[in-house]
């Protein structure tokens, strides 16, 4: 009677495919947020921090991180955002 049938439009892939092994856990390094080279890793040229998904590190590393990069934003380590001079 107008009952949603399960066909294959309505079901999506799921795309989760996250392998990769977390840099800090295998390495066994401490998240600094003095250490303005290891953070520049993991935010973009806009200044943003890229996803777990895309870095590969595990979620307690995650927070550690986005935890030292806003605090390296505050006194000035890390830019909040770049600016583009034309």
């Amino acid at each position: 009677m107008g009952g949603k049938s399960n066909d294959k439009k309505t079901k999506k892939k799921d795309k989760r495919v996250s392998n990769k092994p977390c840099k800090f856990c295998i390495d066994k390094m401490e998240i600094d947020y003095k250490d303005e080279m290891l953070l520049r890793r993991f935010v973009t040229d806009r200044g943003k921090i890229t996803p777990r998904r895309i870095t590969g590190t595990c979620a307690l590393h995650q927070r550690q991180l986005a935890h030292a990069v806003k605090r390296a934003r505050a006194i000035a380590i890390l830019p909040f955002v770049k600016i583009y001079y034309r």
